[in-house]
């Protein structure tokens, strides 16, 4: 069988893999396919198709970062992510919030920055910045890793933790899409949405069922179920709410590299869900290897 993995990150957003070196390593896996799919940006698809391994599957895809109701009555929205697949990067739309997000994400950085540069730490803006390609998006990861170049942290994973979480005097909220607008985005512009973690609970606030119910009204076309911070209850759940609302059950590492433990291909998508995908988008198709490895 197939082994596909629909979810990893280039150094273009917050992996430390080159696009190149993603692919190769997802052929040294065992993969079949793998889909790219960095944080508000598409700058990652050119190099990765042109090293794709002969034989092996490229999906071009992008994670946009978004906002939703909880579905809690009185309760604030929450940050969640979305992921589109196989759309039109040229789409004027997501041309236009991929670069207003980049922005924002720069900004955001620079004044987690200078925060914590006021106050002793060893990090500047420079330094933080200086490996991120043109295009490339920009997140706290990179600041984690300076922080574990300079000595702070002894991981990305402890930053995170620590001094760059949510309830750090550090921290600065991002300006995320609302999830029904890249909804629509990533359908206008041909490709497939489909809701990414939307159960990890380890990580903060996740959305209640309905909203996933609600959404699929709206266009959305698939749930990540297999993830490595999902608990097996919650697969099940997820994998029931696909099912009634015909949306595609897609499994994915979250593979960032360096920055987090879990390997490529910790979890999969079932080839048949992957031939569902390719019927249904229409912005550009899969990509075969063409290039050396």
């Amino acid at each position: 069988m197939a082994r596909i993995d629909l979810h990893t990150h280039s150094t273009t957003s917050d992996g430390t893999d080159s696009p190149a070196d993603l692919v190769r390593t997802a052929a040294a896996a065992g993969l079949d396919a793998v889909a790219i799919t960095d944080h508000d940006t598409t700058a990652g698809w050119g190099e990765a198709q042109d090293a794709c391994p002969p034989g092996m599957r490229l999906v071009r895809g992008a994670e946009f970062s978004c906002v939703s109701p909880t579905g809690r009555e009185g309760e604030p929205p929450c940050s969640v992510h979305l992921l589109g697949y196989l759309f039109d990067p040229g789409h004027e739309a997501i041309v236009a919030e991929q670069a207003r997000r980049r922005e924002a994400r720069v900004a955001r950085l620079e004044t987690m920055i200078e925060r914590m540069a006021a106050d002793g730490y060893p990090v500047d803006v420079p330094t933080v910045f200086a490996h991120l390609p043109e295009g490339g998006s920009a997140g706290r990861p990179h600041l984690g890793r300076a922080l574990v170049s300079a000595g702070v942290v002894g991981s990305v994973g402890e930053a995170f933790a620590t001094v760059l979480s949510p309830a750090s005097p550090y921290y600065v909220r991002s300006s995320n899409t609302p999830v029904e607008t890249a909804i629509e985005m990533i359908r206008a512009a041909g490709g497939v949405a489909v809701f990414a973690h939307s159960l990890a609970r380890r990580r903060g606030r996740v959305v209640e069922p309905s909203v996933l119910s609600d959404l699929a009204a709206r266009g959305l076309g698939g749930v990540e179920v297999d993830h490595p911070d999902h608990a097996p209850e919650d697969r099940e759940l997820l994998r029931d709410i696909a099912a009634r609302h015909d949306m595609l059950a897609t499994g994915s590492s979250d593979y960032h590299g360096r920055n987090k433990t879990t390997p490529i291909a910790a979890e999969t998508t079932d080839p048949d869900v992957l031939d569902a995908l390719l019927e249904r988008a229409r912005g550009v198709e899969v990509v075969t290897g063409r290039g050396t490895g």
